[in-house]
């Protein structure tokens, strides 16, 4: 079974990835594909990660999830809050009875140099320069592309978690760099007009691949 990484948070909230080795009819037999994916790859991921819903709590309602405008996955009567993520041949999701969460994977690649002006502000342009750790060099091409995809996963997930959309990422969503390492968390929070909403983003490097994920209690 090609379970990759599991993780029981706490009493009410599990995590896992899973590495798609199996064909569409192996998850197609248990799981609803409830829209139109043409792209048999995308579809497959889109698949194990629905999969992984009732693998980490064997009651959830797979037929019941609804998409935003957002295009945000949720239960209407919020059973559960849960997120999901694809990249490569991996799927991870979190899911919770009782905390709001967000869940990001990125596999390090070269493209995020190209991308990086859209979500790195100044400030955590400035920190980037400012770390002094062997474990990013910034003047290692290959040292930066991980940092650079700690923080763009990073701010995936508080965009998940967020789940209102109309986010700019420079501005919005800002995060703490100072001490960052290979694994642990970071502080973060979310600027809005109204509001500063302050996070814990837990990361870490399973191998080759960055996941990050936020689990913040609920008021319901």
């Amino acid at each position: 079974m090609p379970l990759f990484y599991q993780q029981h948070i706490n009493q009410s909230t599990r995590l896992a990835i899973w590495k798609i080795e199996e064909s569409e009819s192996f998850f197609a037999e248990t799981v609803p594909l409830q829209r139109d994916i043409t792209h048999p790859h995308k579809r497959l991921q889109h698949l194990a990660g629905r999969y992984l819903l009732r693998y980490l709590f064997p009651d959830f309602p797979y037929n019941e999830i609804l998409i935003a405008d957002t295009r945000k996955p949720y239960l209407a009567n919020e059973a559960f809050h849960f997120s999901i993520s694809h990249c490569g041949d991996y799927a991870a999701a979190i899911v919770s009875r009782n905390e709001r969460v967000g869940i990001d994977m990125e596999i390090p690649s070269e493209k995020i140099h190209r991308i990086a002006h859209k979500f790195v502000n100044e400030e955590e342009i400035k920190s980037i320069y400012d770390v002094r750790c062997t474990m990013y060099d910034t003047e290692t091409n290959e040292k930066l592309e991980t940092l650079l995809t700690i923080i763009w996963c990073a701010k995936e997930t508080m965009f998940k978690w967020y789940a209102l959309g109309n986010v700019d990422f420079k501005a919005m969503l800002r995060i703490n760099l100072k001490n960052i390492k290979k694994v642990g968390t970071l502080d973060a929070f979310i600027r809005t007009p109204q509001q500063q909403i302050p996070l814990l983003i837990n990361y870490n490097f399973l191998n080759s691949v960055c996941l990050t994920f936020i689990h913040t209690a609920t008021t319901t």
